[in-house]
């Protein structure tokens, strides 16, 4: 039974790691192709480069995830962040007024939500052993 559990264990990280690698390679693929674009139409926008900051911070997110093991939470809370923003950037000339404050409110409770992690990393962090560290 242990054999199979080990067994079980070791097959979940190797899926894990191939997804991992997958979602690399496909962040380097969209990073490239993002860049293709600008050098195509020869002009570089806010609405690229924050796109650009969407790959990187996803590709951030999967390194620090492979060294540590652990998935910080405000990492994908600053993609959301930048994303929401993006959206806001690039639609808003579009938009109706309830919707760009709508987006604004959300974009505040995202950052709201950073902080309040943040200050509680610091003033409350877990302690170290084994049930947190693994």
């Amino acid at each position: 039974m242990r054999q199979l559990r080990n067994l079980g264990l070791k097959s979940l990280k190797s899926i894990e790691y191939l997804v991992l690698f997958i979602i690399a390679l496909a962040t380097v693929f969209a990073i490239g192709e993002e860049i293709l674009h600008m050098f195509d139409i020869r002009t570089v926008e806010l609405a690229d480069l924050l796109l650009l900051f969407i790959y990187l911070e996803v590709l951030a997110m999967v390194v620090n995830y492979i060294e540590s093991g652990k998935l910080p939470i405000r990492m994908p809370l600053y993609i959301a962040i930048v994303a929401l923003a993006r959206y806001l950037i690039l639609d808003m000339k579009g938009m109706e007024d309830w919707r760009i404050l709508a987006i604004s409110l959300s974009t505040i409770l995202l950052a709201s939500t950073v902080i309040v992690i943040r200050w509680g990393q610091l003033k409350m962090p877990y302690p170290k052993n084994q049930d947190y560290d693994n």
